[in-house]
Formats: C-alpha cells, structure tokens, sequence
C-alpha cells in the first residue's frame, strides 16, 4: 500500500526513537539500521488509518525484529572469528538517543552494551524499553506479549545483572578528554609503571578486529598484563603503518559515552578504544578495530569538530 505523505511523515517523526532503541537492543548500527528499515516497510504494507497509537505500534514491531534479530545473532556470533565487541558510536551520533537522564546515558555506555550482550533477548528488550526509554511496563508487556507482572520481575532480573558489575563514573566530556590525555602520556611514556597507575589491579583489556584485523581473542588481564600491552600497543612501528595504510593520528573523544581513543588514517577512523573509569581508576580497555564496524563512525568523523591529534603513531 503506498504511503501519503503524511503517513511517511508520521514515520519518521519516530524514526529517530526507533532508531535509538535498535541500536541499544542489537548493539550495531548497521543492524539498527536495517530493523528501521524493515519496520518502515512493515508500515508501507498497514492499514496505517486503522492503528491507534502509531508509535506504540511501531515499536512492537521494531522490537520483535530486534528479538528475532538476537536469537539468530546468537547463533552467528558462535562462528564469529575472536571476540565480539558492540559497535561504538562517537559523541553526537543521533542514535545515541536521549540523555537527558544518569539512567538514559548509562544504557548506552559500552560497558552497559557489553554487559546487555549476556541477557536473554527478552531481558535485553525489558532492560532497554523500561531503563532508557521510560515505558511503563504495562506498555512493555504489551510489546512482548507477556504480562506486567513478568515485565517487571523481568525488568528487575535484567537491572541486577547489569548494575552487579562495578559502579561506573560519569563523565563529562571535558574530564573523557583529561583522562585520555594522561592514558595517552602513560602509554606513550615507554614505562609500565604510568599506566600501572591509572588501571585497577584487576583491569582487562579485550579488542574486536572480526577476524579481518588482528586482535587477541583472550583477553589480557591485570593491570601489569594491561600496561605491557598497551606501551607494546603505542610504540610507533612500520610494519603498524603498513597494516593500516598510514601513520594513525590519535584523538580524544567520547564513544558511547566513555572516554575514547579514537585512531584515524587519512580521515577514516580505523580503531576506537572505549575506557571504563571508576573511582578506582580504569577498570577496562575495549577496542574495536573491525573495519566493518567502524563505518559509521568514520562517517561521523567527517563531519566532527573534533580538534587536534594528540599523538602519531
């Protein structure tokens, strides 16, 4: 059935939302993207004159998507080639979504997007409508098709398993760019002991290259274990330029609302490495580097005020 303009109006009034909550739900922008897409086509195909509520009814239907999405994902990332890292997104990306509130920034952190990866597709829908988006949990039982009752004991289950793991520090961007500056004056230093300083005792460091960029599967663990490989890691080589086809300018940013380092090559973001901070210190380093995840951000970065490098590799 082709749409009024109207229609296609009222369609992308919510895009945006759906768009935000796609990402969080599948933790890929590209896949937000085509879930979007395929709820738009949904739409096209309506009786959209006999839907009531038009957002409401568009995220049912986006939200089934991702589900079905999660569960074959699963399944694929069984075969994926190393660890699976979600994709950043850099400061000002619309996907994002709102962050008007601690709890709305925080269900887009990296760290949060990491911890998502381990609920159940259903959890994750709950966590996602309920933490970010505000929905009342009759809205999200009615999404789901279940009850309030398993929404909210849902709901709780998903929060517990999230917020189990260390308190986080929110961070404006001008303490992200404080802090990666001193990571980057430690890890360029040629010492240990800098970087030693700044990392818990029990920091991990974990990176993402999808078998198409060499990345260590297993994660290296413990703040001397970490320091090593990060000095190893900003010790500028050829054989590094030649890997990425040039000399890497570093920047500092936010991605996902943690401080980030951000690598670029002749415009095109080629590694972006996420710090969880808590009032301890950096708790964990977690890069990605897979080229087919970085697209976006490259795209983003174009357009970015996003100042002078830092550092050349």
């Amino acid at each position: 059935m082709a749409l009024i303009t109207r229609d296609v109006d009222r369609f992308q009034a919510v895009r945006p939302r759906l768009e935000a909550i796609a990402y969080r739900l599948l933790g890929s922008a590209s896949e937000a993207e085509d879930a979007v897409q395929e709820t738009f086509l949904r739409w096209q195909a309506a009786d959209v004159e006999r839907i009531a509520v038009p957002e409401a009814w568009l995220t049912k239907v986006l939200t089934n998507l991702c589900l079905n999405q999660l569960a074959s994902a699963r399944a694929r990332r069984e075969s994926y080639v190393g660890r699976w890292l979600p994709e950043p997104l850099l400061a000002g990306d619309p996907m994002l979504g709102p962050a008007e509130t601690a709890e709305q920034r925080e269900s887009v952190s990296f760290a949060v997007l990491v911890l998502l990866e381990r609920l159940s597709p259903n959890e994750r829908a709950v966590y996602v409508l309920r933490e970010a988006f505000d929905y009342p949990h009759r809205e999200i039982a009615e999404i789901l098709g279940i009850t309030e009752a398993a929404s909210q004991q849902t709901y709780h289950r998903a929060k517990k398993h999230v917020t189990g793991a260390k308190a986080r520090t929110e961070i404006d961007e001008a303490a992200a760019r404080r802090i990666v500056e001193e990571f980057l004056a430690a890890a360029t230093s040629g010492r240990t002991e800098p970087l030693v300083r700044l990392l818990t005792q029990d920091a991990v460091s974990v990176g993402d290259g999808g078998g198409k960029v060499p990345a260590r599967a297993k994660a290296f663990e413990g703040a001397l274990a970490v320091a090593k490989f990060v000095r190893g890691l900003f010790k500028p080589s050829p054989a590094k330029r030649a890997h990425v086809g040039g000399a890497p300018e570093i920047y500092a940013t936010t991605a996902c609302g943690e401080p980030a380092i951000v690598a670029v090559v002749d415009g095109r973001v080629v590694g972006i490495t996420c710090l969880e901070v808590t009032a301890q210190g950096i708790v964990a380093l977690r890069s990605q580097v897979n080229p087919d995840k970085l697209v976006r951000a490259t795209g983003q970065w174009a357009t970015a005020d996003h100042g002078d490098a830092l550092y050349t590799l």
